[in-house]
């Protein structure tokens, strides 16, 4: 599981482990669930091309060991193979989440990767087109994903798959699965709807079912030969450490179920307990500093405040690493400081990111009754 380890030890009060640029809104897609509500055209107040790499400096600096070039479509600004160069000349490893479009071409994978660029990373969100271009908005997408999949392994580009869980897919889930086995990828990353942008509420899954989704990727993840990954999903954390005890218990001396922490392009897991805020932040194409892009409550801005000096000191983001401030069973699980639930989708949903996570279904020692 991805966030079970890391190759060394990061004090999530000083530095993130994943820092997140929304290079631009503009994307040609309608996606169903969008945080951003992407729209086509660029806005006049994304960074300059000269601040863009006043935060490659920034995040050098800091030593983030993952910095991922998101958006809307990273691909709507021309400067992006400029920037993805500038980074690696930086010695800043780079994903980049480009959106399946004709875009995508096979020659821009390439030019990405001749700049420099770490790992790809595509959304597919369904096992067919139908699903896919349903939830993407456009007819063709699934199609154009496939197609930069096989280019990029082809140029020997790793490739990561993201996939947002929603109602939409959830009956998917097994197709989807031998998808993906037979695409060579190094990571899936499972991201769980908050319902914030497009993304409507009664898209977002149960808590029932997040469970049962999270025994679907536990079961699967000692057979694919890829890693897995969730988002919006902190919870899954504590899935697996109760997973984990009972195994040992059951198999106290043949239990064994660590994997390769990093693969060939240098990102390695995320460590134990990354949250909003914690090891965790997001940089709007405005320059506005977000504890998550699905938390909109901004802390600061980097055309007026160091990233740093946001992420360290921000009173937004000192309270959210602050385990103490969680409420209802967040606040005395005693899985608080692995998981603390989604401050996104409490937010979300609530109003408060403080709030207990909306959809798990654990109770704590210290709430639960005795039969």
């Amino acid at each position: 599981m991805n966030h079970d380890a890391a190759p060394a030890r990061i004090d999530f009060n000083e530095k993130p482990f994943i820092v997140i640029w929304e290079t631009t809104q503009a994307c040609d897609l309608v996606c169903a669930h969008c945080r951003a509500c992407a729209q086509p055209a660029r806005s006049p107040l994304d960074l300059s091309t000269t601040e863009a790499e006043g935060l490659i400096d920034e995040v050098a600096r800091m030593e983030v060991p993952v910095f991922v070039l998101t958006g809307g479509d990273p691909l709507k600004r021309p400067d992006i193979f400029e920037l993805v160069e500038y980074a690696s000349r930086r010695g800043v490893r780079i994903s980049l989440t480009p959106s399946a479009t004709p875009l995508l071409t096979r020659e821009a994978i390439a030019k990405l990767k001749n700049a420099g660029l770490a790992r790809l990373a595509v959304s597919l969100d369904g096992s067919t087109a139908e699903i896919h271009d349903a939830f993407r908005g456009v007819r063709g997408s699934y199609q154009w994903t496939l197609n930069a999949i096989r280019w990029a392994r082809e140029l020997d580009v790793l490739v990561q798959i993201n996939t947002t869980i929603t109602r939409r897919n959830l009956d998917d889930f097994e197709d989807m699965v031998r998808l993906l086995e037979s695409l060579e990828i190094v990571l899936w990353s499972v991201f769980f709807l908050v319902p914030t942008g497009r993304g409507r509420t009664a898209d977002l899954i149960s808590a029932d079912e997040f469970e049962s989704v999270f025994r679907k990727l536990y079961e699967i993840s000692g057979r694919v030969p890829f890693d897995i990954k969730t988002t919006e999903a902190q919870h899954y954390r504590r899935y697996v450490a109760q997973r984990r005890a009972e195994e040992r218990r059951q198999n106290p001396t043949g239990y064994s179920r660590e994997r390769e922490t990093q693969t060939s392009d240098g990102i390695g897991r995320a460590p134990r307990g990354i949250n909003d805020a914690k090891g965790f932040v997001f940089i709007s194409h405005k320059g506005d500093v977000f504890p998550s892009g699905f938390l909109p409550v901004a802390a600061g801005n980097v055309r007026s405040q160091s990233l740093g000096e946001i992420y360290r000191n921000s009173t937004l983001f000192r309270a959210l690493r602050d385990a103490s401030n969680l409420k209802g069973k967040c606040g005395v699980c005693e899985f608080r400081e692995i998981c603390g639930g989604s401050r996104s989708r409490a937010y979300a949903l609530t109003g408060d990111p403080f709030a207990e996570e909306p959809c798990c279904v654990y109770e704590p020692k210290a709430v639960a009754v005795p039969a």
